[in-house]
């Protein structure tokens, strides 16, 4: 799986990106929790390379609790800090600004030593799209500054904002990859809507997420479409097999048939990518560090 997209803006926003670095004093980098790694854009180590780092697991309220733990720790070894924030209820975001500071415990007792202490602590926000980047930094505004949706490729532009007296944020668009050949970051991409939808077939999408559900979160399943028991995998079948008999079987219970009683397996996969992403299915975190 190839997923090719980007637009002129990122290429644009690259390069604003290292014009800025110079003037902040840290980087907080923006995840999805239910997918660390693939939604990190592995080009961010090397633009922000030498600043203080505080990565923040966006969305843990629908991430697995002990794979979010397990993320946090991998993290902090890198010697990063760390929050674990929920941003459309807030939950976790108001240690933000005491995270930052004490991030730059050092630098501050350098501005003081200096006699530099009222100076502005200013952080470069990044993320790739549908993040939650936007919705995060309006909370810990307090007020509505920067542009969210529900859809990637939002912010274009970059625009300064006020914290408290003390800290400002500097809001990048969202970055993605020239290229995504990793295929399963691809798909954790297209599970949590980081890329549009109209990229990938929404029924082969489903059959892959369904595949994956079934062998690490099989109860989920079995409860979010009241399934006595899931349909066991063929020796040596494949994902989309597999998940496509999942989606029947969901699509069944759920009622979506078509004319000759055939389950409407397309309606069925919307359904599930929906149920998904609002958390409404569960807690789930599709891959682990290391």
């Amino acid at each position: 799986m190839e997923i090719q997209w980007y637009p002129g803006h990122m290429a644009k926003t690259r390069r604003m990106i290292a014009e800025q670095l110079k003037n902040v004093d840290a980087v907080c980098e923006i995840l999805d929790a239910r997918i660390p790694r693939s939604s990190r854009n592995p080009d961010v180590d090397g633009l922000t390379a030498g600043k203080p780092r505080l990565v923040v697991l966006n969305r843990a309220d629908q991430a697995d609790r002990e794979a979010t733990k397990d993320w946090s720790a991998h993290f902090r070894e890198k010697g990063w800090a760390v929050l674990e924030t929920d941003s459309k209820s807030g939950a976790g975001t108001g240690a933000f600004s005491s995270a930052v500071r004490a991030l730059l415990t050092e630098k501050l007792r350098a501005y003081a030593e200096k006699g530099q202490t009222g100076r502005i602590i200013r952080v470069m926000v990044l993320g790739i799209p549908n993040v939650g980047k936007s919705t995060f930094i309006n909370k810990i505004a307090g007020r509505k500054t920067a542009k969210a949706e529900d859809r990637p490729g939002v912010t274009r532009t970059k625009q300064w904002v006020p914290i408290d007296k003390g800290l400002e944020l500097l809001d990048t668009p969202g970055i993605l990859w020239p290229k995504l050949d990793d295929k399963d970051v691809g798909l954790h991409l297209a599970f949590t809507g980081a890329v549009k939808d109209e990229i990938l077939d929404t029924e082969t999408l489903g059959c892959h997420l369904m595949a994956y559900l079934a062998e690490k979160y099989p109860e989920a399943l079995k409860t979010g479409y009241k399934l006595q028991a899931l349909p066991e995998r063929e020796r040596e079948e494949n994902d989309v097999s597999f998940g496509w008999r999942l989606l029947e079987a969901a699509g069944r219970r759920r009622g979506f048939l078509i004319s000759g009683g055939e389950v409407d397996t397309e309606r069925m996969a919307k359904i599930l990518l929906d149920e998904f992403r609002s958390g409404k299915l569960g807690r789930f975190t599709l891959e682990e560090p290391g």
